[in-house]
């Protein structure tokens, strides 16, 4: 019997000692950081390691924008051939327009080799580019699980995929995408730190306009939103999210448009009469001045245009949303319609702290001074602009 249990008791050390080896297997390091299973953005669950990555490639429209909010951009493999601009054969369309990350840290970008061409006719990974940059991770934001899945094996690194949502900065999938970069990256409080502000600067916008009466709101019409590059007078939004968070009138309402879309000319013209201002998107001036220059009466029935209500914002999208530009546009939108609610509020101090908050530098005086941003925020002088 005495055998028996010393048998008994040496299977149970084996077993203890077999599982104590499952379970050591979440770590990869004794003395290092625990793995983890992180949910993506497209509901795909990822095991990762915190705080463990060393070369990190970021791919698809405003993955490696998202991730220089939160990641350090000096532990970046490789970057798509749109955000290196030293190279001669590449993306050109957004160049001229400000994308505040690629002012922060081009000069990071510039060095890094390519992992794939990026940019609005590139919709897919392309592996062979990423595998020789060597990277240990992968942030995506081809928001595809099944190509996510398979981009990972063939890989055989994690891949995060990210997301946005419709509302941009606004949106909760944006603050989950932060979040979850900053959990992979080991940044939760950079993270949080980020969420909160923008969360805190929706608060500050809203409250200041939450007295104002409907009727005493004047009708503002948005144009020249950009949509896969190609945009004019004529694309608008409906549901344009500054407008809601600001509180604006829109006139384009009705109409059926999801997301960004064109009106017909017809409608632009029925609805002039409505304008009391116009905000238009800097990214569109290039299309819009032949156009005017064409047809110079295009404006005529606008009230906004007779009037001298035409102003510039930044441009919204360039290889997918400026999220901290659209921020900072949501000040301006309420500023130029409500003047005496945001009298105090200089764009240019504001453009500033906004880009310090999500990428580290103040960079006001470069995105202004980027050729599609005609100097800044600004009302239009309709007589010369177009000239």
């Amino acid at each position: 019997m005495k055998i028996k249990r010393i048998v008994a008791t040496a299977l149970l050390l084996v077993m203890l000692l077999s599982l104590c080896a499952c379970v050591s297997t979440e770590t990869t390091d004794p003395n290092g950081p625990d793995t983890i299973t992180v949910t993506d953005m497209v509901g795909r669950k990822v095991t990762v390691t915190p705080g463990s990555y060393k070369k990190v490639v970021c791919i698809g429209a405003g993955a490696l924008r998202m991730y220089s909010y939160i990641g350090e951009v000096e532990l970046l493999a490789g970057v798509e051939d749109i955000d290196n601009t030293t190279l001669a054969e590449r993306p050109k369309m957004f160049d001229s327009v400000a994308r505040p990350y690629v002012l922060a840290y081009g000069d990071v970008f510039n060095k890094l080799p390519s992992c794939g061409v990026g940019g609005p006719m590139a919709q897919a990974a392309e592996a062979e580019k990423i595998l020789a940059c060597d990277p240990d991770i992968v942030i995506s934001e081809f928001e595809d699980a099944d190509k996510s899945n398979a981009l990972q094996e063939q890989l055989g690194v994690p891949v995060i995929t990210l997301g946005a949502g419709g509302k941009g900065v606004f949106d909760e999938l944006f603050a989950g995408s932060m979040e979850l970069l900053g959990k992979v990256f080991a940044e939760e409080e950079k993270a949080a730190r980020l969420v909160d502000y923008v969360k805190n600067e929706t608060a500050a916008i809203t409250e200041r306009i939450a007295n104002i009466a409907d009727e005493d709101k004047p009708s503002v019409y948005i144009c020249g939103l950009g949509n896969w590059g190609t945009t004019n007078h004529l694309m608008t939004a409906e549901n344009y999210i500054s407008f809601q968070v600001a509180g604006v009138k829109n006139v384009v309402t009705n109409l059926g448009i999801q997301g960004i879309g064109a009106i017909e000319a017809e409608k632009f013209v029925e609805l002039g009469e409505q304008m009391d201002i116009i905000i238009m998107d800097a990214a569109a001036v290039k299309n819009i001045k032949p156009l005017y220059t064409e047809d110079p009466t295009m404006f005529d029935t606008c009230k906004a245009w007779q009037n001298g209500e035409v102003y510039l914002e930044m441009a919204y999208n360039a290889y997918y949303t400026n999220y901290e530009i659209a921020l900072i546009n949501t000040w301006f939108i309420a500023k130029t319609v409500y003047p005496e609610e945001f009298a105090d509020i200089d764009l240019t101090a504001k453009t500033n702290e906004v880009t310090k908050v999500f990428l580290g530098v103040e960079l006001a005086e470069d995105i202004f001074a980027c050729p599609s941003s005609f100097g800044g925020y600004q009302k239009i002088n309709t007589e010369t602009f177009f000239g």
